[in-house]
């Protein structure tokens, strides 16, 4: 199988959600927030006041930097800030800066950890904005579901560790053709190229086969066909060797008749010689025939070896397929053709 892969149309993956998200937060300044330390609400069970304060010290920091469009700086701040408090309005603010980062699983991720407790620690506007980014993620993300029940399987994700069977794996991922692999010792791998498309819900499971499950074998001829020729090209090589012998024998017994002194040619030795040149060329048209009978009998046993080749017991894929690809900062069309 050949697989030929084109990508055109490259503009960037999330420019239309940036330009949507920081005019929101232009006209609304809510990047500055206040990060309230202190009182019994849910998202502070269990965290110091020493905590919240050194949290709300990171989040400042990150709220600068993401003023001053530094977003890799700003990132780290606000993931600073979640090692201490793990507040629902810092998870807002660092999904604004991957956004600009170009990481929208991310940003999917801390969206829906920041809507966790409804619109009180954000705010009706702030959490309006991040329900409205969360839906406008879902319909250009695709959504994935990986299954494989063989224990001990590796199932991989364009070659990162997805999860080791039995297990399954759940959530958002870039359009586009992916490859998924499960392997195991003693098992041949298996590998899905899937276009996963955006807005739409793939379901996978992966099985894993034994070599003897799905490798078979065939002849480019019927096994009896080399040996055929090879049989005929022997029995011609030695027909050949028979002739060669009665024409030997002519001319011995040809040449015991002649006189040393000399002797008239008779019609019986005319016969005679040529009856051992008649063998002769008999045996020089057998050894010829039956030489090149025998090598190409073996060269057809050679090309006629048995090869190995794998059945696809799952292959429903079609021939031709066309999905977006999505690449770090860009996205475009990804043409694949099987044959």
């Amino acid at each position: 199988m050949s697989t030929i892969q084109r990508h055109v149309s490259r503009v960037p993956v999330l420019a239309a959600v940036v330009m949507s998200l920081w005019a929101c937060v232009a006209s609304a300044q809510r990047v500055d927030a206040p990060l309230e330390v202190g009182g019994k609400r849910p998202w502070a069970v269990g965290v110091s006041r020493a905590r919240q304060q050194q949290a709300q010290v990171y989040f400042y920091e990150g709220n600068e930097r993401l003023r001053e469009s530094v977003f890799v700086d700003a990132a780290r701040s606000y993931k600073r800030a979640l090692e201490q408090w793990n507040h629902p309005a810092i998870h807002y603010n660092l999904a604004l800066t991957l956004m600009n980062l170009d990481q929208p699983i991310e940003v999917y991720n801390h969206l829906q950890q920041a809507m966790r407790h409804g619109a009180e620690p954000l705010d009706s506007g702030r959490y309006e904005h991040a329900r409205a980014y969360k839906a406008l993620l879902e319909k250009q993300l695709a959504w994935v579901d990986v299954r494989c029940d063989e224990q001990g399987a590796i199932v991989t994700l364009n070659g990162q560790p997805l999860f080791t069977a039995p297990g399954r794996y759940q959530g958002l991922i870039r359009p586009g053709l992916h490859s998924i692999i499960a392997f195991k010792d003693g098992f041949l791998p298996t590998e899905k190229r899937q276009p996963l498309m955006p807005g739409e819900k793939t379901e996978l499971k992966l099985e894993l086969y034994t070599e003897e499950e799905v490798i078979r074998y065939n002849r480019r001829w019927p096994a009896w066909m080399p040996w055929t020729m090879l049989g005929a090209g022997l029995a011609a090589a030695g027909g050949g060797g028979v002739l060669h012998w009665k024409s030997r024998e002519s001319f011995q017994d040809f040449d015991s008749r002649i006189e040393p002194t000399g002797t008239r040619m008779t019609d019986e030795l005319s016969s005679l010689r040529r009856q051992g040149s008649s063998f002769r060329t008999g045996a020089i048209i057998g050894y010829s025939a039956g030489g090149a009978a025998v090598v190409t009998g073996a060269v057809l046993l050679y090309l006629n070896r048995e090869r190995a080749y794998r059945i696809n017991v799952e292959d429903n894929a079609p021939g031709v397929v066309i999905a977006p690809a999505v690449g770090a900062s860009s996205h475009g069309v990804v043409g694949t053709v099987r044959f």
